[in-house]
């Protein structure tokens, strides 16, 4: 595409030549029928597909001088993936609805495209269709689908007293990202990126679900938020050891510059889509997974506890709170 034609309004050109051109752009990937029917038709050899969707909203989930389009791309195609690959499933296809104000360069649909395919590819999925609206703002609502290959769904509300509670991906960089990009800084740049473009560890959800996990979700609104919906779900006691949380060096360093607890970060910071799963003790635990706490019984209400204590100061992410 000519650098004319990038900078040339998606008004001027129109709905099915941007589609066309979207189209010759990534293909249809491994789908029976890709883009340009009314609808995709994917294989799911297992029978059943696991289904999730999320909407992105310009000014609440991204904002256009902190991310590029490609980095918006890959994290809204991220944030589904990473649920689907949470009930076990292996991510396959992505559908993605976009509005876009008519004065939207080609370009940047074009760079959007190309950051929602990239991350399908790191997951292993393929993009296979979506619709275009205008409207004053950038908003993506995507939908992932997933296929079980034979393992049961890994639910919230599995798990059960005396089981472990194990992570395995990053916590608290996006948040800390959010942070620096918040007080006018572009450093330091390994999580101003994980705020731009998380990676989930989307083989995790599966590797925990062929280890008997028996609960399990990603963490996109913070870690006690999201293990409140397995406690609650499940009806137990979830206490993390503040001890075993994994704290990386970047996220350490960037907390100290601003005299903030990194663990303000772990434990309430989102965006990150990490795993985290139950499992009961005897289970073979993937080496993806640290082990940060355990599950109780619950003796009156359930919720999650920090080395026995409710926090809720670090209730996570609310769009409506």
């Amino acid at each position: 595409m000519t650098e004319l034609a990038r900078g040339a309004k998606i008004s001027d050109i129109g709905e099915h030549v941007l589609i066309e051109a979207i189209e010759r752009r990534i293909g249809s990937g491994d789908a029976m029928v890709g883009i340009g029917d009314d609808a995709a038709v994917i294989a799911t050899p297992d029978g059943r597909c696991a289904v999730s969707t999320d909407v992105y909203v310009q000014d609440v989930h991204f904002r256009l001088n902190w991310s590029s389009a490609h980095d918006v791309g890959r994290r809204v195609a991220a944030a589904n993936l990473a649920d689907v690959a949470a009930m076990g499933a292996a991510p396959r296809a992505l559908v993605v609805g976009l509005v876009l104000p008519p004065e939207t360069e080609v370009g940047w649909v074009m760079d959007f495209t190309d950051g929602i395919a990239q991350e399908c590819e790191s997951a292993g999925a393929f993009l296979v269709g979506g619709d275009f609206s205008s409207g004053p703002m950038v908003v993506a609502s995507a939908t992932a689908l997933g296929d079980l290959q034979g393992r049961d769904p890994v639910l919230r509300s599995g798990a059960a007293p005396g089981d472990l509670v194990a992570v395995a991906g990053r916590l608290g960089w996006a948040a800390g990202g959010l942070a620096v990009l918040s007080r006018g800084f572009s450093a330091p740049r390994k999580l101003v990126a994980a705020h731009r473009s998380p990676e989930p560890p989307y083989l995790a959800g599966a590797l925990a679900a062929s280890a008997g996990a028996s609960a399990m979700l990603d963490i996109s609104d913070g870690l006690l938020a999201d293990l409140g919906h397995i406690a609650a779900a499940s009806g137990v006691v979830v206490d993390i050891e503040s001890a075993d949380l994994p704290i990386d060096d970047p996220v350490r360093e960037a907390a100290s510059a601003f005299t903030m607890d990194p663990l303000v970060w772990v434990l309430a910071g989102g965006d990150d889509h990490a795993m985290v799963a139950t499992f009961a003790r005897e289970a073979d635990i993937p080496h993806d997974f640290t082990v940060i706490g355990m599950v109780n019984e619950a003796s009156g209400d359930f919720g999650v506890t920090v080395d026995g204590e409710s926090r809720p100061e670090l209730r996570g992410f609310d769009h409506f709170a």
